[in-house]
């Protein structure tokens, strides 16, 4: 089992441009598609990107697409979301997650996650 801890969160205005972090400890980081989520107060979880254990493919939901990108270093054990142009929508905890096989990238979003972090808070405000 991976074990995972965000950092990175914080105020910004919108507009502006955030960076997270996600370092996960275990031997089988590398095997994992890794994705982060996003829960605002009152909504229910939601899906913000995926990415394979290659790094070669990304997925985003309209959302975010074009503004978030993620990335990961295997050799680290990080991945990482940026966000830029963020909005006040944007506000909410950021959760990293870990999905073992068969998750891909496309079904991160829909299928059982295998680890969660505890989650960061982003505020962008207007």
């Amino acid at each position: 089992q991976v074990q995972l801890v965000e950092s990175g969160g914080g105020l910004v205005q919108a507009g502006g441009s955030l960076g997270l972090s996600c370092a996960a400890s275990g031997r089988t980081f590398s095997s994992y598609v890794m994705g982060w989520f996003r829960q605002a107060p009152g909504k229910e979880r939601e899906f913000v990107a995926a990415i394979s254990w290659s790094g070669f493919s990304t997925y985003y939901p309209d959302s975010v697409k074009g503004r978030f990108t993620i990335s990961r270093d295997n050799a680290k054990n990080t991945v990482y979301l940026q966000m830029n142009s963020l909005k006040p929508e944007d506000t909410a905890v950021y959760y990293c997650a870990a999905g073992g096989p068969p998750t891909t990238v496309q079904s991160m979003g829909v299928r059982p996650v295998d680890a969660w972090g505890q989650g960061t808070l982003v505020t962008a405000s207007t």
